[in-house]
């Protein structure tokens, strides 16, 4: 049912946990079947320096986010926003058909993040701005 990377990702999750001072932080979930996930990043240059993540749900929603935190680490910005599910899922070797909900939902978290970065960041530029 599930591959050996899926299997893997959920025994021996990679990156989990909260982070101190995030620079972006994204929450998303889904109220059918109960999955949140809260996905932090560490910015910097514009590159993504580090990821964590909590995940509250099943095996493979502990498995997408996981992975989503690998395959984003180290990447610029413009190119973490470009996740897809399907990249996700190709990551973990597939999930079952019922199951693809959770790679929908490590690609909302990450891009969900990353806003939430952009957000914070724009505001501060505009601070100053706002005040001269």
């Amino acid at each position: 049912m599930y591959s050996q990377k899926v299997l893997d990702h959920f025994r021996n999750p990679r990156n989990v946990g909260r982070m101190d001072n995030p620079d972006g932080v994204g929450k998303v979930g889904n109220p059918v079947c109960g999955d949140v996930m809260v996905m932090y990043l560490k910015i910097k240059n514009d590159i993504i320096e580090d990821a964590m993540f909590e995940t509250f749900g099943c095996g493979a929603a502990i498995a997408t986010s996981s992975i989503a935190t690998e395959l984003i680490k180290g990447k610029p910005i413009h190119e973490a926003q470009n996740i897809t599910n399907k990249a996700v899922v190709e990551a973990l070797d597939g999930l079952p058909p019922a199951k693809m909900h959770c790679s929908v939902l490590a690609e909302e978290a990450v891009k969900s993040a990353i806003e939430d970065y952009e957000k914070k960041r724009n505001e501060g530029e505009g601070k100053p701005a706002e005040s001269a």
